[in-house]
């Protein structure tokens, strides 16, 4: 089964917008795991805009499902990976000044680079993951840098899957189809290199379920934007039971 990691920043974010502790994003992550989530993610930017370098280390002894860790390989970043060592780290090429990540690594251009990260953090026993757009010449260039998976930036198949929404049958179909195609074969190719696949970034409930369906060994994905404002609606609980269900649901 794929596993739902619920990134939380959302939540440090409304916390961070008043100060104090409301919401408190130690109990909201402990109960994304209590009502089903197997993983929490965070990911810490240089100006803590939400998630603080302190949030991850007083989550990381409370957690008992696993734990990520995602963002740009600065040195303060290494550092607090390092101190913390979560189950996994996402490394994601974000600028100090972008309001969300929009790209994945150019893995070839950067291999010595991410080769050397890759090594420190697989010695201190923390599994690796690669954040990359849907292209097998760069998931092929994760695998020579160590990575032990690759995580696929989705955000264009979120995109095209909508637009293929607005319309119905046949169409829809070959939207859809056209929507998934790339991230398919890139998800193949990871598996062909013995990579692990996590795939993240404005996955919803609208467009998960066909997402596993079609690349149904996919390990593991990471949903915090569309997941916190659902719940807002839904409830946190009954928000975390329908995307589990859409992981859960084997036909199209």
């Amino acid at each position: 089964m794929t596993r739902l990691s619920v990134n939380i920043n959302k939540v440090a974010t409304l916390r961070n917008a008043r100060g104090g502790n409301n919401p408190d994003v130690l109990k909201v992550a402990l109960d994304c795991e209590r009502f089903g989530a197997q993983g929490i993610t965070v990911h810490p930017r240089p100006d803590e805009r939400h998630i603080r370098r302190q949030d991850v280390r007083e989550l990381k002894p409370l957690l008992t499902t696993e734990f990520n860790i995602e963002g740009n390989p600065i040195s303060e970043f290494i550092n607090l990976v390092l101190e913390t060592r979560p189950t996994q780290v996402t490394l994601v090429p974000d600028g100090h000044d972008q309001i969300t990540s929009n790209h994945g690594w150019d893995t070839r251009t950067h291999l010595n680079f991410l080769t050397d990260v890759t090594a420190r953090f697989r010695q201190a026993g923390i599994r690796v993951s690669i954040f990359v757009g849907a292209d097998e010449e760069m998931v092929a260039y994760a695998r020579r840098a160590g990575a032990d998976r690759v995580e696929l930036y989705t955000e264009p198949y979120a995109a095209a899957y909508a637009a293929a929404a607005q319309h119905d049958g046949t169409a829809f179909e070959t939207g859809r189809r056209d929507a998934i195609t790339p991230f398919i074969r890139a998800a193949e190719a990871a598996r062909e290199l013995g990579l692990g696949l996590n795939a993240g970034h404005d996955l919803s409930l609208q467009n998960l379920a066909y997402f596993r369906q079609q690349i149904p060994w996919t390990d593991e994905v990471s949903i915090g934007h569309a997941l916190i404002c659902d719940a807002l609606y839904l409830g946190l609980e009954d928000t975390i039971r329908r995307y589990l269900n859409c992981l859960k649901q084997d036909t199209p």
